[in-house]
């Protein structure tokens, strides 16, 4: 299987990982070597991503030491923001060459502030200007606060990675967010933006559930779930983006918002380790991936083109099966939301204890 297969049935491959190692480094797990050989084409971090590469990496040690009398939040700042923009600078050939599409290095605001709208705006200015480069997305979780933050930054000409969306409802306000903002933004042609739909934490939720019924109906439905969400969300897409209201931010030059497939690493070793890249493949969409399973791909996927937009009755039949079953979508992703805020908050904070401990040694 050939990476281009992927990109050629217009799925671009985006790494989720980042740490100084991967930028500087030569060995095949280097960023250098993956943009060369492995066609990857973008970055994606989050809290969690930054707390295992920093947390006692010898690479941040000079840093740390550098900046005594710095509170621990500005060390953070600085060694996140550094190491994007770093990256950015590595994938600017691809930027300039896919028209902003691609070349993509995305940081996530302060998950502390998913319910602060406000924080959220002025954090994620702040972090587009610290970085200062064109190819950078701000991450903002697709929160309830989230969505007028989404809004200003977008008519602030800031391109925004939307990230946290579980379900296909929060995905369409997600859409009307963006929209909102290039319909307020001078420039619009400028912004670019993915929103980045969780996968398989979706399958590892409602898998449980369907384990605990234990029916041959159930026992059915085990892995659909999430491949399901995931289509129909493209197909809430394709509606959204063929709208009257689409047509006239196009015809100002305006970029879709593209679908980031997240969270793409199989968590049960039972299903093909590649299902949520070779299941989730269409024209204009995203898949960021980890290490793992982008090795998995290169190694054994098979790609089968689009297979997303064939499927939508499917995915349906999915949908009227799991309610069937008594199985609610919309209170599974809601408290869906809730855990993915509290664990990348977790990790933010871990982060900054072990910065803390380090300026202290």
């Amino acid at each position: 299987m050939s990476v281009q297969d992927v990109a050629n049935a217009g799925t671009s491959i985006w790494l989720d990982d980042l740490s100084r190692a991967k930028i500087t480094g030569a060995d095949p797990q280097s960023l250098p070597s993956r943009i060369e050989n492995s066609g990857v084409v973008g970055v994606t971090t989050n809290p969690s991503i930054f707390s295992g590469a920093i947390s006692g990496a010898a690479e941040y040690a000079a840093d740390i030491a550098s900046m005594k009398g710095a509170s621990v939040d500005e060390v953070v700042k600085k060694l996140t923001t550094d190491d994007v923009r770093q990256a950015c600078d590595l994938f600017a050939p691809i930027f300039s060459s896919s028209g902003g599409f691609d070349g993509r290095v995305s940081i996530e605001v302060d998950p502390r502030l998913a319910r602060d709208t406000a924080g959220t705006i002025a954090a994620g200015k702040e972090l587009w200007s610290i970085v200062d480069r064109p190819n950078v997305m701000i991450k903002v979780p697709a929160t309830i606060e989230g969505l007028p933050a989404i809004t200003a930054l977008i008519a602030a000409g800031i391109s925004v990675n939307v990230t946290l969306i579980f379900s296909v409802k929060r995905y369409g306000q997600v859409i009307d967010s963006f929209m909102k903002g290039l319909e307020q933004c001078e420039n619009p042609s400028q912004v670019h933006s993915v929103a980045s739909f969780f996968v398989s934490r979706i399958d590892s939720t409602v898998d449980a559930l369907l384990k605990k019924n234990g029916s041959p109906e159930a026992i059915s439905l085990l892995g659909k779930a999430a491949i399901a969400n995931a289509h129909l969300a493209y197909q809430l897409f394709e509606e959204k983006f063929s709208s009257d209201r689409w047509a006239q931010l196009s015809s100002k030059g305006a970029n879709k918002q593209r679908p980031l497939w997240a969270s793409t690493g199989v968590k049960d070793p039972a299903y093909p380790d590649t299902q949520y890249v070779v299941e989730l493949i269409a024209p204009e969409t995203v898949n960021t991936m980890p290490q793992s399973t982008l090795d998995a791909l290169i190694d054994h996927g098979i790609v089968r083109g689009n297979t997303i937009t064939e499927n939508y009755p499917a995915a349906v039949d999915t949908f009227r099966s799991l309610a069937a079953l008594g199985i609610s979508l919309d209170e599974i992703t809601t408290e869906l939301e809730k855990d993915g805020v509290k664990k990348f908050s977790q990790a933010w904070d871990e982060l900054l204890e072990n910065v803390k401990a380090a300026q202290q040694s």
